[in-house]
């Protein structure tokens, strides 16, 4: 019968995403939140909640942080920004940030071939143990974190009782 074959068999289902179409959504996303986290006050914006970085502000800037970090990672530069959180007094230095980073990551996509994404890297990672990566590894690292940190967001403008912007994959 249908059902005892059926569930007799296993299926393996590829899918592949080219990890500039997640960095993209990443980016459009990071808009849509910024623009809702600019209708809180200031002071309801760098009030300390508890959260891994405290702040709304100090989240943001994180992983706007984290992207920056790899890219001169990646790059073999030092261009990152060494500001503290509090050294961002208005929503418009944040902006800024925010668009520095993105060019910054814009420009790299834009340059990185195949071969490039396949790039092999040698990292200490958090349990301090060396290991081997590849630029596109990086990448989805970095697509992975900032994720991880909108949920935060969400959980924080939740418990404010704000519903968060749209987020979903290609407006799903």
């Amino acid at each position: 019968d249908f059902n005892t074959n059926w569930t007799s068999k296993i299926i393996v289902v590829s899918i592949v995403v080219d990890v500039r179409r997640l960095l993209e959504y990443n980016q459009s996303a990071r808009h849509r939140y910024f623009e809702s986290l600019t209708k809180l006050s200031w002071e309801e914006f760098t009030k300390n909640r508890e959260a891994s970085f405290n702040s709304f502000r100090n989240i943001f800037v994180h992983t706007l942080g984290a992207i920056d970090y790899w890219l001169d990672f990646l790059k073999k530069e030092n261009l990152h920004s060494k500001k503290k959180f509090d050294e961002y007094k208005a929503f418009e230095e944040v902006e800024f940030y925010m668009e520095h980073v993105e060019k910054r990551m814009q420009k790299y996509l834009a340059s990185l071939s195949s071969a490039g994404l396949r790039k092999t890297y040698t990292v200490t990672g958090e349990e301090h143990m060396s290991t081997v990566v590849t630029a596109e590894d990086i990448l989805v690292h970095v697509f992975e974190e900032e994720v991880h940190h909108r949920g935060e967001l969400i959980a924080l403008l939740w418990q404010m009782g704000i519903d968060p912007p749209p987020m979903g994959w290609k407006g799903l």
